[in-house]
């Protein structure tokens, strides 16, 4: 089956079109055709895609989960908002580059601070313009063990 993610309108849920498998299609050619941003949508961690200058291209609903605020809200701003990490003056992509696997801060819409891990970019190569990472909020767990 072939799911295709479509948003009616800006508030409503994306409606999944999807059309019946044929006999030689595999399992792994329906996750081939998944959209990328239909599935980045649905995963239950925090993820955000950020350009070169701090755009926030995507985020999904745990990212804005995590800092307190919509998706939408997220992706009005520039990402430096956000990051309370330093970044150095090469730019946000170079800057979340060198953070990666690392510990780094994000402000909460609450004026705290969240601590995370941040992934490596999954988008690898040197030319890359954009940065699209995970974070694992260990917020309670460092205040739990008094760091």
């Amino acid at each position: 089956m072939q799911i295709e993610a479509e948003r009616c309108e800006p508030d409503q849920p994306a409606v999944d079109r999807r059309r019946p498998r044929t006999h030689d299609e595999t399992q792994m050619d329906t996750l081939r055709r998944l959209p990328a941003l239909r599935v980045l949508d649905q995963l239950p961690v925090p993820v955000v895609a950020v350009t070169e200058k701090g755009t926030v291209l995507f985020a999904n609903d745990a990212m804005g989960e995590m800092l307190g605020m919509t998706r939408d809200e997220l992706q009005a701003m520039n990402f430096t908002e956000v990051f309370e990490t330093p970044l150095e003056a090469d730019g946000t992509v170079t800057g979340l580059q060198k953070h990666a696997n690392s510990l780094v801060r994000l402000s909460h819409v609450d004026g705290s601070t969240v601590r995370a891990v941040m992934s490596r970019s999954a988008l690898q190569r040197a030319d890359d313009d954009i940065a699209l990472v995970t974070f694992q909020d260990l917020t309670e767990q460092l205040w739990a063990q008094g760091r």
